[in-house]
């Protein structure tokens, strides 16, 4: 445990050889790969995208690959996950959650491909024929109740039944009343837009203080949302199941952490009503499978966080297939320019219902395509969601 044991018998993807990264560039963020290849001609992929540590994500997952995984066999999921996350000692942090989620993403694609299914058959196959998405990113643009009201009814337009926005602009701790009044105006003009049978969620960011989340439980009641997702920091979480008390409508979390041992005081508070792990922050499928149990134990539902690429979304769909308490999925989707789906090659489309549907291909059902990456190379842009126009996405 803890090493490579190249003695035991190997399975039928064989051995890992050698591990890659790549990088591609988008107008939004840089979104990260690695790429697993065995000594049988196998190659499997998985999503390293980190908001703003991309470049430093694809180093980590190189250095763990070389200390960790060269050698062994991609059926050992469990051993492999242990030695990426206990291996290095000192564990981490958010950029080793990321790196560990895609390398397990790219150990269950080996899997899937070697024995010819695609990978949800092998992460409890599917309760249910398809996953139903919601949309975000559609409001990047004017902070305006009219725009915002054009743009959630072109978004409706394409199918997706339910809508997720922060209103908040670059609030941190309070609101200034005007600020506040601009929010709620903002939520008034999408809800009415949208009409009563979409659904509708509001992103808090994890930025305020306890008594303006309180103020805010007040305000956003008469508009009928689906969950108020993060609106305490998480330096707080002790405070998360007093604001929930007081609230009428759900109150979701946790794309911050990044396993079991990290939601442990999340669920102990009992913080939540929906659980939001990322598929490529919080261990990939062996890691998240065990949060969804565990959510469930506590009466929790499951809406996955993803605010990463097309092929995270397909990896999100084959795990929640095989969730039983899976709420809704989260996806970008529909902000991001074409080459990005040229670049990610099978990954699964959003119907025109708002949702995707069951897999076929073995594994993930998706390659990288190389020339798209060489055309397209990282950006490094970022933006600060505690500035000023921050849901525009342009900054550099």
């Amino acid at each position: 445990m803890l090493t490579v044991d190249t003695t035991r018998p190997a399975g039928p993807a064989g051995r890992i050889s050698r591990v890659e990264t790549l990088q591609l560039g988008t107008a939004w963020r840089d979104f990260g790969y690695v790429r697993v290849h065995t000594d049988e001609g196998l190659s499997g992929i998985g999503e390293i995208t980190h908001p703003y540590r991309v470049a430093e994500v694809c180093a980590l997952t190189e250095s763990l690959a070389g200390r960790h995984l060269l050698g062994a066999d991609p059926f050992d999921t469990e051993e492999i996950w242990l030695r990426l996350y206990q291996g290095d000692f000192l564990r981490g942090g958010d950029m080793g959650g990321v790196a560990l989620s895609g390398l397990d993403q790219a150990m269950h694609d080996l899997m899937g491909k070697a024995l010819g299914v695609p990978v949800y058959r092998l992460t409890g196959g599917a309760c249910r024929d398809r996953v139903r998405v919601y949309a975000n990113g559609w409001y990047n643009g004017e902070r305006d109740p009219d725009v915002f009201a054009a743009k959630a009814r072109e978004t409706v337009a394409k199918g997706y039944s339910a809508l997720k926005f922060d209103p908040f602009g670059p609030g941190l701790h309070e609101l200034e009343r005007a600020e506040l009044r601009r929010s709620v105006e903002l939520v008034a003009a999408v809800r009415e837009a949208i009409g009563p049978d979409i659904d509708l969620f509001i992103e808090g960011h994890a930025r305020f203080a306890m008594p303006t989340a309180v103020r805010l439980l007040r305000e956003l009641e008469p508009f009928d949302i689906g969950w108020f997702e993060e609106p305490l920091p998480w330096t707080h979480i002790e405070r998360y199941a007093e604001l929930r008390r007081r609230a009428a409508f759900p109150i979701s979390g946790g794309e911050h952490f990044h396993n079991r041992y990290e939601y442990k005081q999340l669920f102990a508070t009992e913080a939540v009503d929906i659980i939001q792990p990322d598929l490529s922050m919080a261990g990939g499928f062996t890691e998240v499978r065990k949060l969804a149990a565990i959510a469930d134990t506590h009466g929790m539902l499951v809406a996955p966080h993803n605010s990463n690429s097309p092929l995270c979304t397909t990896v999100s769909v084959h795990a929640g297939l095989g969730i039983p308490n899976l709420k809704i999925l989260e996806t970008f989707d529909g902000l991001l320019e074409p080459y990005v789906f040229d670049a990610l090659p099978g990954v699964l489309p959003v119907s025109d219902d708002g949702h995707v549907g069951l897999p076929t291909a073995p594994g993930l059902g998706v390659e990288l395509a190389d020339e798209v990456f060489a055309e397209h190379p990282p950006t490094h842009r970022f933006w600060n969601m505690f500035e000023d126009g921050w849901e525009k996405r342009d900054r550099k």
